[in-house]
């Protein structure tokens, strides 16, 4: 198909004010029979090869499904140190290695307060508002006292971490409420024994985890009066 363009050359001379001859015009003309449109050799590029302007393509890396970690261990879950950590606040006079003192796990003491609720529940007791309110506040205030007392630093994990593990006594009283009253003598005193047994296990992984074996009483005490309160919602 044969293609024709023109070119207008208009001479502006030749032409009256406001009077337009088309005779006048000239017009050159221009043949594109010789024009190849079409390129010689076809384009095979490959197509990693294509480059655009807005953007790279990128390829998608094959992800090794085979050497990724389970999802507990992601997660930060360790049974084997859930374990040992809850033995030794069983066993509060159990000597326990520096790597459980430092684990700040807090799927064990997430599931210790869920079972403190339970138990008050099965009693006939609904304060689960009161035990999370408690917890957060005691955390709080043991936080900042421990913080200006240890010279090596403690973060806020290993507080709740240490005062959700010692909680497990007090799930064992109000586990024992279900069955008896704890307003009797022999409840309280089962509930001093345990706040004792709640207070001796804290201190001792604190004092342990946070090189502070010069100022136990110091921890003790604090730690005492947030089981105090716990041991509270047991009896009443």
């Amino acid at each position: 198909m044969n293609y024709e363009g023109y070119t207008n050359i208009y001479h502006p001379s030749s032409q009256k004010p406001g009077y337009y001859n088309p005779s006048e015009m000239q017009f050159s003309q221009f043949s594109y029979e010789n024009a190849n449109l079409i390129p010689s050799q076809p384009i095979n590029l490959p197509f990693s090869q294509v480059q655009y302007s807005s953007g790279a393509i990128y390829e998608e890396k094959e992800e090794d499904y085979e050497n990724e970690p389970p999802l507990l261990e992601e997660l930060g879950i360790n049974f084997s140190h859930i374990v040992q950590k809850t033995s030794s606040v069983l066993l509060p006079f159990k000597e326990s290695s520096q790597e459980v003192l430092d684990d700040t796990d807090l799927a064990g003491p997430l599931v210790f307060c869920l079972l403190f609720g339970c138990t008050l529940m099965l009693a006939g007791k609904i304060h689960f508002n009161y035990i999370y309110g408690l917890g957060v506040f005691g955390c709080l205030g043991i936080y900042l006292l421990l913080s200006v007392m240890t010279p090596r630093g403690v973060t806020p994990t290993c507080v709740i971490s240490t005062l959700g593990y010692c909680l497990l006594p007090m799930c064992l009283l109000s586990s024992f409420g279900i069955i008896f009253s704890l307003k009797s003598i022999l409840g309280v005193v089962l509930t001093a024994t345990v706040v004792s047994w709640c207070t001796i296990a804290s201190s001792k992984l604190f004092v342990r985890s946070l090189d502070m074996q010069h100022q136990r009483i110091l921890v003790a005490y604090p730690c005492a009066l947030v089981y105090c309160v716990f041991a509270l919602l047991v009896v009443f």
